[in-house]
């Protein structure tokens, strides 16, 4: 088992970590001088060169506290890297996660001479081949198209010292401990491994101990507990009711940065295609778009030319704005675990959001699950939930409380056994 850290908050500016002066630059230049409590504990052991395994909900800072102390590491070798390798990988589960920890990593290392790549599926591999026959610094990238590559020849990851696994208990859920079987025996030796996750399913530990050595356990909040700043409430509405209770969400702020989250793929398109008629300004994000629309729908959300940006969750994890406000869950996920992503999209970097979510009656066993997760109850902002609302029928208390064997009767235990039909007269 990995060892504990107990200690809550080292109490430390960033300046104070003896980083490379580049590094402590690109911190000022960003505005980045208080550490998040992630940051707090991972940095210093991090830096030490410890394995850590670091638990905490989205929206706490974890790339700066992986991505600071392998920067720092990286800058103090200076040999560049030999043609079709890298000297760091990193592997998140989606596209959207990987470009959003690549465009943090490049903001750190503007004014150094590291390189940062990506690969992900979605794109030209032969445009990636080409910029991985110069080697890179780092590699951010999923395991599907990495290992893609590894089969032609394109990447060699011997030169691999420094692994990072992000949001990796999504990884787990999209069956990618496959791929990780493959891509991990190829790694250079000795390296050091980073783990961060925000749900520690009992997989999770498993994976720590095949690929972690003698780790150290950051935590700064309970697997499963969204952050602290999030406002959350629930709405029971009939399913032909959501698109009106939507819209009148919408209506109350209308440029207010909203991320709705919808099931499927077909429902999100038409979901976001019914805004735009009815005159929001809207984009969608899902798995029938082109990795280019998804940039560019993300691209206008982040800079307020679009307001309302509908999405599967595909975006539950790797969308990092902070000026989200809100996060409506028009149907709630079928995984508990990727609610607390879901509304990990707002509340960043110490902000204050909103979490509503609307709750159909075939969905409140999903709602159960995850309050169950999360350790508490949403509170209920309009609606009553099933059981309330049959309970409050005139007798609907009387017939649930009573007790004792049924009567006799076309349902009765004299009555279950079947009979042979009698044939017509006819």
């Amino acid at each position: 088992m990995p060892a504990r850290i107990t200690k809550e908050d080292y109490l430390f500016d960033f300046d104070m970590l003896g980083l490379a002066p580049a590094l402590n630059d690109a911190l000022e230049r960003a505005n980045f001088t208080q550490p998040t409590p992630i940051q707090n504990q991972a940095i210093p052991l991090a830096l030490e060169g410890h394995d850590i395994l670091g638990l905490a909900q989205t929206g706490t800072g974890k790339t700066l506290a992986f991505g600071l102390p392998l920067i720092d590491h990286l800058l103090a070798q200076p040999n560049k890297p030999a043609p079709k390798t890298a000297k760091a990988l990193i592997l998140a589960p989606t596209r959207e996660l990987v470009n959003q920890i690549a465009e943090s990593l490049r903001t750190l290392t503007k004014m150094t001479k590291l390189r940062v790549a990506t690969v992900v599926g979605g794109q030209s591999i032969n445009k990636q081949i080409m910029f991985l026959s110069r080697g890179t610094d780092i590699l951010v990238a999923t395991p599907g198209r990495l290992i893609d590559l590894m089969e032609r020849g394109a990447v060699d990851l011997g030169s691999v010292r420094h692994l990072v696994l992000d949001e990796a208990d999504q990884m787990l859920d999209l069956g990618f401990i496959h791929a990780l079987r493959k891509i991990a025996p190829q790694l250079g030796t000795p390296r050091q491994t980073m783990l961060f996750s925000a749900t520690m399913p009992k997989q999770m530990e498993e994976l720590s101990r095949a690929y972690l050595t003698n780790p150290q356990r950051v935590q700064v909040s309970p697997p499963g507990k969204a952050a602290d700043k999030i406002t959350q409430s629930v709405h029971f509405v009939e399913k032909p009711g959501k698109p009106a209770k939507l819209r009148e969400f919408l209506s109350r702020e209308t440029d207010a940065l909203t991320l709705v989250f919808s099931r499927t793929k077909h429902g999100a398109e038409k979901l976001m295609k019914g805004l735009v008629a009815d005159g929001y300004n809207a984009a969608s994000i899902h798995g029938n778009k082109s990795q280019g629309q998804r940039d560019r729908a993300i691209k206008a959300f982040r800079a307020g030319e679009i307001t309302v940006l509908v999405a599967t969750d595909v975006a539950a994890r790797g969308i990092d704005i902070p000026g989200v406000a809100y996060v409506i869950n028009y149907d709630l996920p079928d995984v508990p675990d990727n609610y607390v992503h879901r509304i990990g999209r707002t509340a960043r970097a110490g902000r204050e959001g909103e979490a509503i979510a609307f709750c159909a009656p075939d969905e409140f066993d999903l709602l159960r699950q995850i309050q169950k997760l999360m350790k508490i109850e949403i509170p209920v902002a309009s609606g009553a939930a099933p059981e309330a609302a049959e309970a409050a029928k005139p007798g609907g208390r009387q017939r649930n409380r009573r007790r004792g064997p049924k009567p006799q009767g076309t349902n009765g235990p004299a009555n279950r056994r079947r009979h042979p039909r009698r044939k017509s007269a006819a």
